[in-house]
Parts: structure tokens; sequence; C-alpha cells
């Protein structure tokens, strides 16, 4: 009966991994997330894969893997897609399906170190809300850190994110912040987006960041550009706001332009007027109000899709559900 209660206050960690291209690596992270676990006797613990409809054997992998029964206090569940749907849609149906008090969301490649989440429940255990993981050198590819210094300044400018905030795939929330996120139901969740919308009571930790043992990042320049436009068009108006005082900016010199043009033909009316400048400044107007008409058009695009009820995802499979 004592033993039963000891249980029953155990607290619960989730580990949600979207998967894609990971037939060769998945198995190695649930390993080393079991064997860590074993350390941890305190929680018990379960292990979400949800793939996104990945093209590769990833789903026969994650199907074995939920067959198997882990030692201790653990259980594997699986979720698949009917087709690809994205990292941040996958993180949203792993959130949806997981129960613990604690939430763990981390990458399917290996280069998030699993075995290090203790790091994270730690801190999270000193009072915070949400912990992300820190990287003192990240063994990402030039082309995948650009994307995220550039992720990281569309945060900090359009989401309001702390400077001095670092953001990672790999983190741990509270279970009432996982509550909040997933009721988010349009059709383009930002995961970063709903952490901050959720609360400010965020801390980094340091872990390490492994080199990538196998194939390459499926983020591609088209993905990471759709990534940044949910981020600030799903939470934030700033960039409405920045096009209006572009515009502004732009009409004011227009107008100190036209007066500039009829005070230099009063005085001296011999001089004509240039083709050339007028052009360049028709052409610089132009392509400025079809960038903000674009802008504003992604706006009610997105609204339109979401007013249709366009799906976050769409799962054709559940295991040990």
């Amino acid at each position: 009966m004592m033993e039963d209660k000891e249980e029953m206050e155990m607290k619960k960690i989730s580990f949600v991994i979207p998967c894609y291209r990971s037939q060769d690596t998945l198995g190695k992270v649930v390993a080393e997330i079991d064997e860590k676990m074993r350390e941890m006797q305190d929680y018990t613990y379960e292990v979400i894969l949800v793939n996104d409809c990945s093209p590769d054997d990833t789903i026969l992998t994650i199907r074995r893997l939920c067959e198997e029964k882990p030692s201790g206090n653990g259980m594997r569940k699986g979720l698949s897609f009917a087709k690809n749907f994205g990292q941040h849609s996958a993180l949203m149906a792993g959130l949806r399906a997981s129960e613990g008090d604690y939430v763990v969301c981390l990458d399917d490649d290996g280069q998030t170190p699993a075995n290090q989440v203790d790091r994270l429940v730690k801190k999270l255990e000193e009072g915070y809300d949400a912990v992300y993981a820190k990287y003192a050198h990240k063994q990402h590819s030039a082309f995948r850190n650009l994307g995220s210094r550039v992720n990281e300044l569309m945060a900090r400018v359009m989401l309001g994110k702390p400077k001095e905030l670092y953001i990672s795939s790999y983190f741990i929330v509270r279970r009432f912040v996982a509550e909040d996120m997933i009721r988010y139901q349009n059709s383009y969740p930002y995961v970063i987006g709903l952490v901050l919308r959720a609360t400010k009571s965020i801390a980094n930790v340091d872990v390490d960041h492994r080199e990538r043992e196998t194939g390459s990042s499926g983020y591609t320049f088209k993905k990471l550009l759709g990534l940044w436009f949910n981020g600030f068009t799903a939470f934030s108006v700033k960039p409405l706001r920045i096009a209006t005082a572009i515009g502004s900016f732009s009409a004011a010199l227009g107008f100190l332009y036209g007066i500039y043009t009829v005070v230099k033909k009063i005085v001296r009316p011999d001089v004509p007027m240039g083709f050339s400048s007028t052009m360049a400044a028709i052409v610089f107007f132009g392509g400025m109000i079809m960038v903000m008409l674009g802008l504003i058009g992604e706006y009610i695009g997105r609204i339109y899709i979401s007013l249709n009820n366009s799906p976050q995802y769409v799962i054709r499979e559940k295991i040990n559900m």
C-alpha cells in the first residue's frame, strides 16, 4: 500500500520527439533516455515518437520501439502523420498525447543529449516554468546556424523574447504550460511563440551539443522561411506596424522630394526634369508598395486558411494509445 502511494506521488516526465529521416538514430536516442531514466528513479516517464510522414523506414523503427517493453518505469507511444506537416506540428501532436507533469522536447538525431535531461529537470525545479538548453558550441552546419541566428533575432524583435534568453529545440516545460500551448488550434503553430505567450519564467541551462552522426538537417531554406513566417504572422502584428512606418517614411520622402522639384523648377527653369531619377523613384516606391501588399496578403491568407479549420496535422496511425 505504501509502495502504491509512493508511485502515485512520483512525477512523470514526457519526452516528445518529432521524427523525420531518423531510422538510424532514433533507437540510440530512445536507449539513451531509458538509460538516464533508470538513474532518475524518482520519476516515471513516457516517450512519444511522432513520425512526420518520413520517406524512409522511420515508422518501422517507431513500431519496433513501441513493441519493446522498456525496463523500469517507462512506456512508449507512437503517432504517424498522413503527410508531412513540419516539426512544430509534430511537437503539438506530441504535447497533446503527453501526460507528464513535465514535458521535454528534443530532436531525433542525437545531437541534443538526452542523457543530460537531469540538468533541465533540476533547473525547472528551482521554480521556473520552462527551461531551454543552451549550447556553448553548436555542431550544426553554417546554413543551420545562420537560420538559428535569424530565428533568434525574429523572436526577440517580433515576440518580445528577452535578449539574454537562448532558444533551442531542447527544452522542458511544466504541465500547465503544455496545456496552454495545446489550446492553440490554428493552422500554423510556432512553439517558441506559444511558450513565450504562456510564461515569462524561463531559464537556460548549459548542455553539450553533438555532431550529427548520419544524414543532414531536414530544414531546407524553404522550410526555414515558412517557419519564420509562422513566427511573425501568428503571434505579432509588428510586421504590419513596420510596414506602416516604412510607408509613412517613404511618403514623407516623396513629399519632400516633390517640394524640392518645384523649388528647383522655380529657381532654375532652364534645367530639364530628370527622367532617370523619376523612374528610380517610381520603381523604388512601387516595389515598397508591392512588398507591403504581399505582407498584408500573407496575413489575410493565413486568416482565411485558419477560418477554414485547416488542421495542424492529420494522424494516420496511433501506437500504444
